[in-house]
C-alpha cells in the first residue's frame, strides 16, 4: 500500500498525508516524495498520519522542507510511536498520540495482552507530584525535584529531570530514560538504581539513561532527542 494524500473538503480543514505502514522497500520520504508529485493539493495546512513510522527529527524537518515549496504547512502529527511524537514536539508541532491498529486475532494462537498506550502528559510535575503509566510515558514539561514519574516502559521527558525517574517498573531491563536534561535526585531503571550527574550537559544535547552490563549509564540521546 503507498502514501495517500487527501484533500481538505473545504478552505477551513487540513489536508490528510497518510503515511502506509512500515516494512516496504520505500522509506517513509520516498512516499511523500512520490505522493507530491503525482497530486498536489491547494496550499494550506497538513496532518500527517505516521502510524508506526519511527520519524526522527532530521526526517520531519526534510518533511517540513518538501511541503514549504507547495505551500503546504505540517499542522499536526498523528502516531503511536513515542519518537516520532517526541520529534513533531520538539519542532513545535501538534502531536495527537493514536493507539496501535488491533490485529484481527488468530484462534490458533493465544497472544499476550497488547501494549498499553503511550501516556501524554503536558505540564510540569512539581514536588509531591506522581505521574505514572502502565507503558511508555510522554511528559512535555519538567519533572521538578521532589516530584516523580515513573512507566512500566520508556520514560520521555521533553524538559528537564530534577526529580526521580522510574522506568521499566515492571522489570524491563531494555526501558530508558530520556530528558533534555538529566540531573534527577535517583534514577531508577527495572531494579537498578543510580544518582543523576552533577555537571551540565553539553549546551544543545539531550541525554539518556540505560542499562549497560547491569549499570545505568548515562549518554547523549540519538538525534532524534538532542537536535
Amino acid at each position: 500500500m503507498a502514501a495517500a494524500l487527501i484533500p481538505a473538503i473545504d478552505g477551513q480543514q487540513p489536508h490528510l498525508l497518510r503515511l502506509p505502514a512500515p516494512g516496504g522497500a520505500a522509506s517513509a520520504l520516498e512516499e511523500v516524495r512520490y505522493i507530491l508529485g503525482s497530486r498536489i493539493p491547494p496550499a494550506g495546512a497538513v496532518v500527517l498520519e505516521a502510524g508506526a513510522w519511527p520519524l526522527r527529527l532530521p526526517e520531519l524537518r526534510e518533511l517540513q522542507d518538501l511541503l514549504a515549496p507547495l505551500q503546504l504547512r505540517l499542522l499536526r502529527v498523528r502516531s503511536h510511536h513515542p519518537e516520532t511524537l517526541v520529534a513533531a514536539a520538539a519542532l513545535g508541532v501538534e502531536i495527537e498520540p493514536e493507539p496501535e491498529a488491533e490485529k484481527v486475532p488468530d484462534p490458533t494462537f493465544s497472544a499476550p495482552p497488547a501494549a498499553p498506550d503511550l501516556l501524554v502528559h503536558r505540564g510540569t510535575l512539581r514536588s509531591g507530584d506522581h505521574l505514572q503509566a502502565a507503558g511508555s510515558v510522554l511528559l512535555l514539561g519538567d519533572v521538578n525535584p521532589g516530584a516523580r514519574i515513573s512507566a512500566a516502559g520508556h520514560v520521555l521527558i521533553w524538559g528537564r529531570l530534577r526529580g526521580v525517574a522510574h522506568a521499566g517498573v515492571a522489570g524491563d531491563r531494555g526501558a530508558r530514560i530520556t530528558a533534555l536534561q538529566l540531573r534527577p535526585l535517583q534514577l531508577r531503571i527495572a531494579d537498578a538504581v543510580a544518582r543523576g550527574p552533577e555537571d551540565l550537559p553539553p549546551p544543545g544535547l539531550a541525554e539518556q539513561a540505560r542499562l549497560v552490563d547491569g549499570e545505568i549509564r548515562i549518554d547523549p540521546a540519538p538525534p532524534e532527542f538532542s537536535r
